[in-house]
């Protein structure tokens, strides 16, 4: 079995870092051959480069490169791939074509997100209701983006992101992390997100200030692009500002989340977050924001606490009880460790796409029900 992955970008990103981890499972797995095509040279993940595999760098020139298309021909019929799995809705509509053409099987995985409206106007709805017309299977990576994107039942399927527990080795002492960013307080609670208009980052330092006015024994953390910038900083008002460490893009992300106490994701949209599959990962407890996918992770009083959208007084509510209960912090951490372990593992994303790909080569899927 041949897999050409297509995707835009490999920066660091959700879906970027989900298909990287597939991509190493795959190596272990034997009679899968792959290759990958990406259409910008930055490529953060570096154990990419150590997989051995062919890339293919297929750049456009302008926004609207025609020229796309035909190059991505071009590379399916030197490749000759059994199927074509894109990533995102902009590879989705440039492998239409050359899947057609060359009767290529094409898996269209551009449902990342569980978006709240939908029209015509949203171009990511656009391009989804185009794509799917010519998709042999749309794949989302939680039941709640297909049905936020209403994605005809018989090509839906759903698999969840899985986690690569070999991440967690080697992780830097959290001593020296708290030394190297000048942390002193007892607690740490942290959110692990891109600054931008999908992530609730105004509510997080709402609540943040509004614990800050009552207590001084918490530093609270942001990490992710954009995160250090100026725009961030203005929500943050100059009496607590020594209590934050604004750290935009970090690597090694998972040795600064085992540093904290709680996790917290505030967001309007989401699927299957890797920041929560992270958090659980490492033992920590949550506190997100309800909805799309985050529903489909996080157990509510169990592995976290869910709490309402834009909601910074029930944020505070939920951050201060779990600062209040070491043994509950411990509890929902270790159950949300032992979620990621049973239903969230590397090798079980690996086996469901497996399973998917063998289906659609054989014109035999067994549909989720969602």
């Amino acid at each position: 079995m041949k897999i050409l992955f297509f995707i835009d970008s490999m920066v660091a990103g959700g879906k970027e870092r989900r298909l990287t981890e597939l991509m190493k499972a795959f190596k272990l797995k034997p009679g899968i051959c792959f290759e990958l095509v990406v259409m910008n040279k930055d490529i953060h993940y570096n154990e990419v480069f150590d997989l051995d595999i062919k890339i293919h760098y297929l750049i456009r020139k302008t926004k609207k490169d025609v020229s796309v298309f035909n190059g991505f021909y071009k590379i399916c019929k030197q490749s000759k791939p059994d199927i074509v799995h894109c990533w995102d809705s902009m590879t989705a509509i440039y492998s239409i074509p050359a899947c057609k053409l060359l009767n290529i099987k094409f898996a269209n995985g551009m449902i990342v997100d569980t978006p709240q409206k939908q029209n015509i106007f949203n171009k990511y709805w656009l391009r989804a209701k185009v794509t799917f017309l010519f998709s042999d299977i749309i794949i989302g990576n939680s039941k709640a983006g297909l049905e936020a994107y209403a994605v005809p039942r018989h090509k839906s399927f759903f698999i969840y992101n899985g986690f690569n527990f070999n991440r967690t080795n080697n992780l830097s002492a959290s001593e020296s992390i708290r030394s190297e960013l000048g942390i002193n307080s007892k607690y740490v609670v942290g959110m692990v997100a891109t600054f931008s208009e999908y992530k609730d980052y105004k509510t997080y330092f709402t609540a943040a200030q509004l614990l800050l006015a009552k207590r001084n024994d918490i530093t609270f953390l942001a990490i992710g692009a954009d995160t250090d910038a100026a725009s961030a900083r203005s929500f943050i008002d100059d009496r607590y500002i020594g209590h934050f460490r604004l750290l935009g893009k970090k690597s090694g992300v998972e040795s600064l989340i085992n540093m904290m106490d709680i996790c917290v994701l505030s967001t309007f949209t989401e699927g299957i977050s890797n920041s929560i599959l992270e958090y659980m990962a490492l033992a920590k407890p949550v506190v997100a924001s309800s909805g799309g996918g985050t529903n489909e992770i996080v157990e509510d009083n169990k592995t976290g606490f869910l709490v309402k959208q834009s909601d910074p007084v029930e944020l505070v509510s939920k951050i201060e009880a779990l600062l209040n209960d070491r043994d509950l912090r411990q509890k929902m951490g270790l159950a949300g460790q032992e979620r990621i372990r049973t239903v969230f593992s590397i090798d079980h994303m690996a086996n469901e796409y497996i399973s998917l790909y063998n289906g659609l080569i054989k014109n035999k899927i067994g549909y989720n029900k969602n």
